[in-house]
């Protein structure tokens, strides 16, 4: 009948190890999941060692304001997780994490993971700062990676050099656990390109037909915050025809608001052929596809500039924004679209004035280590594992085909499409 197990206890096999587990004696990675964005993010680095026969993967959901959501996200990709509490009282040999909130409890090294285009937004808690400090972006601040004066993770990863510079100045404790690795989704994309004729026919673009992919991240600055001014134009000014809309919004914006709410406030696109794609989708194939990119601050905005799309941004605010970031240097450059002129005749004049390799120096920025994130990665993992790395390269697939546009408009009632 096998050994003799105990019949008391009730956590997870995971989580109480010993005659439990089949494969046994292997390393421990903990990965702590807030959101659904910072799922997104991690999948690209505990994907790196899954399918060692050394490492187990522990997954658990921490607690957090938009973290509605994440089980649902993690259930779809076939992970099972343990309970937070459970956690934070296990013995781990590393933990994975792409935010701060509530990490400084584990009882494990810590590697803390860069998401997003850059380092965009400022930090918008104030109230922790000294008179006349400066606002650094969240994961370059001393609120962000200290607890009562101590550096929480064993190593942080940025996508560009330039973050190691401002680290200097915003937290240089932090410096000595500092890697560049790149951006893995810059490298995602540009592995797609190529394929752009593929994600349109997947998406059922006809041919003549145009796409318009409108971004936005969250906050009341972004384009969904300011969507009364964009919406009636997207509505009433491009030809059904001729025009395809596919909208792109941050997941905290489903996870603040709940998704039938958000899809009930965009009811009036129903039978209009906009497309809202669902916050757990990948997102890539559609800026790839694109004609035409109407965005904000945002990442998704600044992912743009690797496509061919032509750009246009919405008006917002610009206080929000780190003045070192893709973003600010894309505001500054970029046409930033009017509700008081026809759309359509925005997107044409854009399409006229755009160049291929017009926002390169935009682009530059968001990877000093471009088609290395993977590689760079994993090197880190396994030198705090304290393992030898697989005999083999990483493999970094392009951007998966996305399903047709019509999968994602809003059904009647404003509920999810199946």
């Amino acid at each position: 009948m096998g050994d003799r197990v105990s019949v008391r206890t009730t956590k997870p096999a995971l989580i109480e190890q010993g005659h439990w587990l089949t494969v046994r004696d292997c390393k421990r990675v903990l990965v702590v999941v807030h959101t659904v964005t910072f799922a997104q993010r991690l999948r690209e680095v505990f994907e790196l060692l899954e399918t060692d026969l050394r490492i187990q993967l522990v997954f658990t959901v921490a607690p957090h304001a938009f973290g509605n959501g994440v089980t649902e996200f993690l259930r779809s990709l076939d992970i099972t997780t343990v309970p937070w509490e459970e956690a934070l009282r296990a013995e781990f040999d590393l933990a994975l994490a792409a935010g701060s909130r509530g990490v400084h409890e584990l009882r494990t090294p810590v590697v803390r993971i860069s998401h997003g285009a850059g380092q965009i937004k400022l930090l918008t808690d104030v109230s922790t700062l000294a008179q006349g400090e400066p606002r650094s972006p969240g994961m370059l601040s001393r609120q962000h990676l200290l607890h009562e004066g101590r550096l929480v993770p064993a190593a942080i990863v940025y996508s560009h050099d330039r973050d190691l510079e401002e680290l200097a100045r915003s937290c240089p404790e932090a410096l000595p656990v500092a890697h560049v690795t790149g951006d893995p989704c810059v490298d995602r994309i540009m592995a797609g390109r190529h394929r752009r004729e593929f994600y349109r026919r997947a998406l059922g673009i006809e041919d003549g037909q145009r796409l318009v992919a409108v971004t936005s991240t969250w906050g009341p600055t972004s384009t969904f915050g300011r969507l009364d001014s964009l919406l009636p134009q997207l509505l009433s000014q491009l030809p059904g025809d001729g025009y395809r809309v596919a909208m792109l919004v941050h997941p905290n914006v489903f996870a603040g608001h709940g998704t039938r709410q958000v899809h009930g406030w965009l009811s009036c696109c129903q039978g209009r052929g906009i497309a809202v794609v669902p916050p757990e989708a990948d997102w890539q194939a559609l800026l790839i596809a694109a004609d035409w990119i109407i965005g904000d601050h945002g990442s998704l905005t600044a992912y743009g500039t690797l496509t061919d799309a032509t750009m246009l941004l919405t008006a917002g605010s610009r206080r929000e924004v780190s003045a070192c970031s893709p973003a600010a240097l894309l505001s500054a450059v970029a046409p930033v679209v009017s509700p008081v002129y026809p759309l359509v005749e925005q997107l044409e004049y854009a399409a006229q004035l755009h160049r291929p390799g017009q926002y390169d120096h935009v682009a530059a920025l968001l990877s000093s280590a471009p088609g290395q994130f993977h590689r760079r990665m994993r090197s880190v993992l396994y030198r705090m594992l304290g393992l030898g790395e697989p005999a083999r390269p990483p493999f970094v697939a392009p951007p998966p085909p996305p399903p047709s546009l019509t999968r994602w408009e809003i059904p009647a009632g404003g509920g999810a499409a199946l």
